[in-house]
């Protein structure tokens, strides 16, 4: 199989935890917290090897909190290699509030790299042997260097792998000015900040999406649309999948874990409406698993059958 390889400008050690209710000044008595991985990069390999694939996933670890990160990736089976940083690794917190079954959620800041640091990065990537996929994924720290995007584009480009780009505000729009990309996966909101209107019909959103195609700087814009499913746009045309209904638990990780179900069957050989419906499957899972546990294969398989039972719809 192709190799795919994630990179994690900002990764996180995430913290999820519930409370009875959530008000001020109070002190908020909080249930047995429980730690995951966290970042875009580092989700999507752990949802691959949820599903049977495999990644190796690249990022800047610091302090405990890092290396308590790379401890629960290795235990979870997930190929990784951090690159030490002197700042340490941010923590976020997902807290579940059990009185109106609502979520929030916490983002520290990301750790800042320095220049050495992202030179570490770089030549990580570029001491891989073979690189098929590299999926760019998550928001991009303070203080990155301006050429750093484009240097790691060229670096793809040069080893002959596909980018794919899961980030939104500037870091889209440097990307997509390089040009080159294979896919990229905005959300709806993330689409109208890029084409600077707000994007409120169907219609609407399918120009949009198949401008940035027409222009030749992505080859694929897969559109993840939340419980809505998502819409695909090549040039082989357009379709919207519509996701199946499932009960939500928890948000977390489901943009990761469609990302990391389309790369799963891209890699086998599947044709793009196939991987963007797994994809939409995997999603759709992810959303049923409480904290940050990612789409599990047997729910993914399962709302897999019942995608391919419906016909493609037109955008």
């Amino acid at each position: 199989m192709p190799s795919i390889v994630t990179l994690t400008l900002s990764p996180a050690l995430d913290c999820a935890t519930s409370v009875a209710h959530l008000c001020p000044d109070k002190k908020l008595r909080c249930s047995e917290p429980a730690y995951a991985p966290g970042g875009g990069g580092i989700n999507v390999a752990r949802a691959l090897r949820n599903l049977g694939g495999k990644a190796l996933a690249i990022y800047p670890a610091g302090g405990p909190s890092g290396q308590h990160l790379s401890d629960l990736l290795l235990a979870e089976g997930v190929d990784c290699q951090p690159v030490s940083t002197q700042a340490w690794t941010r923590q976020c917190f997902n807290v579940d509030e059990q009185a109106h079954g609502q979520q929030y959620r916490f983002i520290l800041p990301a750790a800042s790299l320095s220049a050495a640091e992202q030179q570490q990065l770089l030549e990580r990537l570029q001491a891989l042997e073979t690189l098929d996929y590299l999926v760019i994924s998550g928001s991009q720290p303070d203080g990155l260097a301006a050429d750093f995007l484009p240097r790691l584009l060229q670096l793809a480009r040069e080893k002959g792998a596909r980018s794919v780009l899961d980030s939104s505000g500037p870091a889209l729009q440097q990307a997509l000015q390089c040009g080159g990309l294979f896919l990229i996966k905005p959300s709806l909101s993330e689409l109208g900040a890029l084409a600077g209107e707000d994007i409120s019909d169907p219609e609407q959103l399918a120009r949009v999406a198949g401008q940035l195609v027409a222009s030749g700087k992505c080859a694929v814009v897969m559109v993840s649309l939340g419980a809505q499913g998502g819409l695909l746009v090549s040039r082989d045309g357009i379709e919207r999948i519509h996701a199946p209904i499932v009960r939500k638990v928890s948000t977390v990780g489901a943009g990761d874990s469609l990302l990391a179900g389309m790369l799963l069957q891209l890699a086998s050989g599947a044709s793009l409406s196939e991987a963007a419906r797994y994809g939409v499957a995997a999603g759709s899972a992810a959303i049923t698993v409480s904290g940050s546990g990612l789409c599990t294969l047997e729910d993914t398989q399962r709302l897999y059958s019942w995608l391919q039972q419906q016909p493609p719809q037109n955008a």
